[in-house]
């Protein structure tokens, strides 16, 4: 494969190291010392994603989903990207991040908001294309 060099497209984001690095993302502590967080709010999601079986827990997964989206968008924002180009996900501080916009994703699937399903499918392949595959096509 050729891999042609977009010279107009703009470096890929490295993020710094997330709020909660180090802390567990999936305790209630965590959430309230760092709401900044995206990684907190994906690792919520993630665990409503799994276990949800009534309407109120699709709920929940959305809200913490959503959540998570938006703090990634601040955080990539804060961080030089202007709504386009790489954020590659084998740069770990990223994960959180890509595993934010996967996470609302699924939770947009669970409750049958496909065109937002869509939306952050796309997104996912324009940030980094692997992972596609790593986060929703498991």
């Amino acid at each position: 494969m050729v891999q042609i060099n977009d010279m107009l497209a703009p470096p890929p984001v490295r993020l710094p190291e997330d709020p909660a690095q180090g802390a567990d993302p999936t305790l209630n502590t965590t959430a309230l010392a760092h709401p900044d967080s995206p990684l907190v709010w994906a690792c919520r999601a993630e665990e409503f994603i799994k276990s949800a079986t009534s309407d109120e827990e699709k709920i929940q997964a959305y809200a913490f989903a959503r959540t998570g989206y938006h703090r990634s968008l601040d955080r990539l924002r804060a961080n030089g990207w202007k709504g386009w180009g790489p954020v590659p996900y084998s740069h770990e501080p990223n994960q959180g991040v890509l595993r934010a916009i996967a996470s609302l994703a699924l939770a947009a699937q669970l409750i049958g908001e496909t065109n937002e399903y869509d939306r952050c499918r796309q997104m996912l392949s324009d940030a980094d294309p692997s992972s596609v595959g790593i986060l929703l096509d498991k």
